[in-house]
């Protein structure tokens, strides 16, 4: 005779099912409370105890004792919305402050590693301005040119006193005073540039006194910017 087909498949199966439902119900469960004796002073100033949270208590500071009595632990309190933001706010600023102050040390390290001596600075100094004397130096030479390319072109004018210019004369004319005019504004504009160029470096000559003569690396303020290098100067349009 044949045997009936047995079952004991289906009933494994079935046994694994049912172990995998309840360990994924046991792993939505909250975590239990801490084991202990939970007290604290609500907002009337009663103190309160239980064996679990005190919802009360919430908005407060909670202490778990031992049977004892000892301390076992601190529940800081559960903050709103608002408070956690200001919170996270605070320890922002606080992060960025200490970053700063991190950057600042840095800066100040590296700048007296550059300049271990006043002679290093002014030498620094010194380089920064001959680069705009320089260009302050063709500038004057083109002004200088284009007085001399005037010259005869305000000669030529004389004939025509009273007159109107020919186009081309008129034209010349125009064009050599739109030259002066942007010669004139790069002459402005590199003056500028070395008093801004000698600006920073008294700043930080000053900075660098102080801590040469013993101030801690970070503790004198923002850092003065480093002089940008002057534009070159671009060609007068004819």
């Amino acid at each position: 005779m044949r045997r009936a087909p047995t079952c004991q498949p289906l009933h494994r199966l079935a046994l694994l099912l049912a172990v995998g439902v309840s360990a994924g119900a046991a792993l939505a469960q909250p975590a239990p409370p801490v084991a202990g004796i939970y007290t604290c002073i609500d907002d009337k100033g009663r103190r309160l105890t239980a064996d679990r949270p005190i919802v009360e208590c919430a908005a407060k500071e909670q202490h778990i004792l031992n049977r004892d009595g000892s301390l076992r632990k601190v529940i800081p309190p559960t903050l709103t919305a608002e408070e956690r933001a200001e919170k996270e706010a605070r320890e922002r600023a606080e992060k960025e402050a200490k970053a700063a102050a991190a950057d600042a040390v840095r800066r100040d390290r590296n700048l007296m590693a550059r300049f271990p001596n006043e002679a290093a600075h002014q030498r620094a100094r010194e380089n920064a301005l001959d680069t705009v004397r320089l260009a302050m130096k063709a500038t004057e030479l083109r002004l200088r040119g284009l007085a001399a390319e005037r010259k005869p072109l305000l000669d030529e004018a004389e004939f025509y006193q009273g007159k109107p210019l020919p186009p081309r004369l008129k034209s010349q004319i125009d064009a050599n005073d739109a030259a002066v005019d942007a010669q004139r504004a790069a002459t402005a504009t590199q003056q500028a540039e070395l008093e801004r160029i000698n600006r920073l470096y008294d700043a930080e000559l000053d900075r660098l006194r102080r801590l040469w003569s013993g101030a801690p690396a970070g503790s004198l303020g923002p850092m003065p910017a480093a002089p940008a290098a002057p534009p070159a100067p671009k060609p007068a349009s004819r």
